[in-house]
């Protein structure tokens, strides 16, 4: 079912482009929605609709994150000083007060990962989206470019989506855009490739 332009689609301004005319240019079934088939096809071509997540941070990189720090080294230049001079004692101070900040950032980081991690095994939306002639709910990781998705009140917008049919809805952006303020949403507006 897939022309072959699988990239290039994903390119357009679909903001822009007439309702009816984005059910037509991915391809979209408006009654039965895509086939399991097609929804394969999709997600090979496409990806899982997921954010790239960064590589775990090593131990050792922490530890070094710790120390590359001007006023760390400043403190352990210090306590070098104080060693050639021998004083003992606040070198040895010194370089108790680096050692247990660096220890203390390293578990800290640590546990905000691992606290994160959860976080996002938590939070992770569900998606209704028609498929196969059948509304019905999935992981919004699973939702691929030509899905129907419906929303409802108070739920998450599960990806970037062209409105087909909207009836009073108001989304609130604050998490991408910081506003406040619900925002008015009409699926017959169309809007110049650049707003």
């Amino acid at each position: 079912m897939h022309n072959g332009n699988s990239k290039n689609q994903l390119n357009e301004f679909w903001h822009a482009i007439e309702s009816a005319k984005v059910i037509s240019k991915l391809e979209v079934d408006r009654e039965h929605g895509l086939s399991a088939a097609e929804v394969e096809n999709r997600i090979n071509s496409y990806g899982k609709n997921e954010l790239q997540e960064a590589p775990p941070t090593s131990i050792w990189v922490r530890i070094y994150e710790q120390f590359a720090n001007f006023l760390v080294i400043l403190l352990i230049v210090a306590a070098v000083i104080s060693a050639v001079l021998s004083d003992w004692i606040e070198a040895a101070a010194i370089m108790t007060i680096v050692l247990l900040n660096a220890a203390l950032g390293v578990v800290q980081e640590s546990r905000a990962e691992e606290a994160l991690a959860a976080l996002k095994k938590m939070a992770s939306p569900d998606a209704n989206v028609l498929r196969d002639g059948h509304r019905q709910a999935i992981p919004a990781r699973e939702v691929v470019p030509g899905d129907i998705v419906f929303l409802e009140a108070g739920n998450y917008v599960p990806a970037d989506v062209r409105l087909l049919e909207t009836v009073n809805l108001r989304i609130e952006e604050a998490a991408l855009t910081g506003e406040s303020v619900a925002v008015t949403k009409n699926a017959q507006l169309e809007l110049e490739e650049d707003a």
